[in-house]
């Protein structure tokens, strides 16, 4: 994995941290966390509820509530990335395709079997729409 690649990662655990110990996201972000982290982990936690309803549009029968919480986190960062390009400070800003690799990468390492397809499955169908409302060049 890439450095940015861990950052990602380490931005998806803050977040699974946090919400395992019910506690602010800032008592969990280690002091030394890089700028990419710690923009992904205050962006997903700022943007948590629009995120989760992206989420739950795409998790066909399935509650955002039930869904395994780090496979929510890991969601939540690839979306930042996705739909908030600019609350990330990168030299160049990953494409929509690289988060959902990114995601389903860590997915495959930390989650069950079945997450990877899952993962991949509910980012593909948020980049589908983010795809159909992107202003054209036309």
């Amino acid at each position: 994995m890439s450095r940015r690649s861990e950052q990602r990662r380490d931005a998806a655990f803050v977040l699974y941290e946090a919400e395992i110990a019910g506690s602010p996201v800032s008592d969990v972000l280690d002091r030394g966390a890089s700028a990419l982290t710690r923009s992904l982990v205050h962006a997903a936690d700022d943007l948590r509820e629009q995120l989760d309803e992206i989420i739950g549009r795409y998790a066909i029968d399935w509650r955002v509530e039930r869904i395994a919480m780090l496979e929510r986190c890991i969601m939540r960062v690839a979306l930042v990335e996705m739909l908030y390009p600019d609350a990330v400070p990168a030299e160049t800003p990953i494409p929509p395709e690289g988060a959902i690799d990114q995601a389903v990468e860590v997915a495959k390492e930390y989650c069950g079997a079945q997450s990877p397809g899952f993962v991949n499955g509910i980012l593909n169908a948020a980049m589908a729409e983010i795809g159909e409302t992107a202003p054209s060049d036309d």
